[in-house]
């Protein structure tokens, strides 16, 4: 059922398993026990950072998979899309496991999308078993939209460390995991931005408008959530987006409002203002925030990923960032239906 920009899952689909991959910095971070799969090496014995991302995007993927107890050939469906340059790391992974593919893309937004869509398919009987994910890698997104790191460009303060990992989640009809409850689509949000080294500001109004619409579509008090979870402000950009929300009356618990891109890193951990990337959300959500589901920390979460929808041309061209975010909410539930 469709409310506003909110789709109402009546048939409460399942988050039956996730599967999570990180780096060797990842591995020094806040949450290593997010992760299936911590690797020692960048490079993670490829020729390229953008093969190192497909491999992390293939485990993602086999974890997904294996944590299931499902077979490959009962997925009927896998939607997934990255950063890199057409998404070939996600395109390639898509002909490494062989199951039928649809390429999404919303920027760092894309973990949430996925899970949106693969949620609305498996609610109105389109699918039985779909697999979604995304991954993205710090070497190969420098690269693409900044500097290579090898040439060693000084950061200001507002700019964010892309996280090198991927995440992975496998929807269902009826199994054991966390109901998928509904999903709120946002829209495109420009504020003129241009500064490509300040994505937490750029983002935050996009994640303001989401969550606003979604309160308003489902008519929920903010207080309905134990969490609501934003994808990669980073620290600059969460605090820029509370401040929106209080100008827009809502007055949420600091505490209650978090980003998994100020999240996965430690504070002594030189990211400056946070993790970014299409993994960023992705390994949070996945990796750390559903198992709070799984283990009864929390029982209702609104996980709210974000994006930059600019590209290394627009930039160039001296375009404005335009902005989205899409929201998907999570309730605890074990027990097989």
């Amino acid at each position: 059922m469709l409310q506003g920009q909110t789709w109402i899952f009546k048939n409460r689909p399942r988050l039956i398993s996730t599967g999570t991959v990180g780096g060797p910095f990842e591995a020094k971070g806040n949450i290593p026990e997010a992760f299936d799969i911590l690797h020692d090496d960048i490079w993670m014995k490829q020729t390229s950072f953008e093969k190192a991302q497909q491999t992390m995007l293939e485990e993602a993927c086999q974890y997904a998979i294996k944590n299931s107890n499902l077979s490959k050939e009962q997925i009927d469906f896998f939607i997934g899309g990255d950063l890199i340059n057409q998404m070939t790391p996600t395109t390639f992974t898509a002909d490494t496991i062989g199951i039928p593919y649809f390429g999404i893309f919303s920027a760092c937004a894309s973990s949430m999308e996925g899970l949106a869509l693969a949620a609305h398919m498996i609610n109105s009987d389109g699918a039985t078993h779909i697999l979604t994910g995304t991954a993205s890698h710090n070497a190969a997104t420098e690269r693409q939209f900044r500097y290579p790191t090898e040439y060693g460009g000084q950061k200001p303060p507002t700019s964010q460390w892309t996280v090198t990992g991927a995440g992975c989640g496998l929807v269902a009809k009826t199994g054991a995991g966390p109901h998928i409850t509904s999903a709120t689509i946002g829209k495109v949000v420009d504020m003129g931005m241009t500064d490509p080294f300040h994505m937490g500001g750029a983002m935050a109004p996009a994640a303001v408008d989401t969550i606003i619409a979604h309160l308003r579509d489902l008519q929920l008090d903010v207080g309905h959530y134990d969490l609501i979870i934003t994808g990669d402000l980073g620290h600059d950009g969460r605090k820029i987006a509370l401040d929106l929300l209080l100008e827009k009356g809502i007055a949420i618990q600091a505490e209650q409002f978090v980003d998994c891109g100020a999240v996965v890193y430690r504070d002594d951990q030189p990211v400056l203002s946070g993790g970014s990337g299409t993994a960023c959300s992705a390994i949070g959500i996945y990796g750390h925030y559903v198992q709070m589901l799984k283990d009864g920390t929390v029982d209702r979460i609104l996980a709210v990923a974000t994006g930059a929808l600019h590209s290394p041309m627009s930039v160039q061209q001296k375009g404005s960032i335009p902005c989205i975010a899409h929201a998907v909410s999570l309730e605890a539930g074990s027990d097989a239906t």
